[in-house]
């Protein structure tokens, strides 16, 4: 742990000059209590520090939750075991487990349902009684029909196997389109709101809603309405997911074989005490490691991932990294990794064999040892995976 600033700081032994300058202007805001706290995994973001966690009193600032709102991570273990899987491998390859995946969950930027099914309607029909509804069908009209969709970039699913080598089925994703418009909405009106009272922003991104104004109601409503969307998109996903696993390893579907899932957001905003003040504590690229609860932190693709419980860290605001964290961006992995190197790293994993990929090469990310052992104050290990199927959108 290190004390950048007195409202600053950081679990990131890796952390780039320009990194640890966008952080401490963000923790510059005044609204900023108790402190800012960075994760392991922080590396430079839009509108603030992915990684960063930031508790606010009296105002939030809409670019700093993100525009992947509600962005997050779902697992379920399941009985099966590395001998079933090598059983049913040598009649039907692993492979075609991704393939079957790969068609039950529309993948990549845009992509949507072809028909709704009885399980997402389910789900739609309680996202329509929500309050922000009429927001979001503002935003996206055709919201539904992204509801038990992928998305692209570093959202996955993966089948890991653990140190039992037990089977999990592990997915990543958000509020899709809808939570991404709702975002941008909110964020221009913050920034529309902060130049007309003629307030000073180091970076317009730090534009803010504060708290009692009709604007910032709204936001809040849009928000909670994205991240319950986020939430039961990952939950139309691996309702799809675990039924193509059971149908691959030829057995009908039995609730009695799988545990109860762990669930985590990890870009979002909720009502917290810290420090005896309660805040609106915003996770960007963070998740929730209150004592004992159960969170997840995926390694990048080909790479372990963990099942971790929260060890309730008082300074870092009760929070644990969310990944690896990026170490180049696409542009520049796309010119520092070859395809032939890609599918080394990717032996024994079956995937999408695509140079669509190469952006997110292992290397693109930083070492998740290193992102795990910074950790050690904020998590214990409760199950370390080793993918085995790895599906992306392109």
């Amino acid at each position: 742990m290190e004390r950048i600033t007195d409202k600053l700081i950081s679990w990131a032994s890796i952390l780039e000059p320009s990194t640890r300058a966008q952080a401490c202007q963000s923790a510059t805001m005044e609204f900023i209590y108790p402190h800012l706290a960075l994760m392991p995994d922080a590396h430079l973001g839009m509108g603030a520090t992915v990684g960063s966690v930031i508790p606010t009193h009296g105002a939030i600032m809409p670019a700093a939750v993100g525009v992947d709102i509600g962005c997050g991570m779902m697992a379920v273990r399941t009985e099966f075991t590395r001998a079933d899987v090598q059983q049913t491998a040598a009649k039907s390859s692993l492979n075609a487990l991704h393939a079957a995946i790969a068609i039950a969950v529309p993948l990549s930027a845009g992509a949507a349902n072809d028909k709704i099914t009885a399980t997402a309607q389910m789900r739609i029909t309680e996202l329509v009684g929500m309050p922000g509804i009429e927001q979001a069908e503002d935003a996206l009209p055709h919201w539904r029909s992204q509801l038990g969709t992928l998305g692209s970039g570093n959202h996955f699913i993966e089948v890991s196997l653990d140190e039992d080598d037990r089977v999990w089925l592990f997915l990543h994703s958000g509020s899709r389109g809808v939570g991404n418009r709702l975002a941008g909405k909110h964020i221009k009106v913050a920034q529309a709101s902060c130049a007309a009272a003629g307030i000073q922003l180091p970076q317009r991104d730090l534009a803010y809603l504060c708290e009692g104004a009709a604007e910032f109601d709204a936001y809040i409503e849009a928000l909670k309405w994205a991240q319950h969307f986020a939430l039961l998109n990952r939950d139309e996903m691996m309702d799809r997911v675990i039924d193509r696993t059971f149908a691959w390893f030829d057995a009908n579907r039995d609730e009695s074989r799988l545990d109860e899932p762990v669930r985590c957001h990890h870009n979002y905003t909720v009502r917290e005490e810290h420090f005896g003040q309660l805040v609106w504590l915003s996770r960007k690229g963070a998740i929730s490691a209150q004592k004992g609860e159960l969170g997840l932190i995926p390694g990048s693709m080909g790479d372990r991932s963990y099942v971790v419980a929260g060890k309730g860290n008082l300074d870092a605001l009760c929070s644990a990294p969310h990944g690896a964290g990026r170490n180049f961006s696409r542009t520049a992995a796309r010119k520092r990794f070859t395809r032939a190197d890609l599918d080394q790293r990717m032996a024994g994993v079956a995937w999408g064999e695509s140079d669509a990929f190469l952006d997110e090469h292992p290397e693109a990310y930083k070492p998740i040892d290193v992102v795990m052992r910074d950790a050690e104050s904020l998590v214990e290990v409760v199950h370390e995976l080793r993918q085995i199927v790895n599906v992306k959108g392109n």
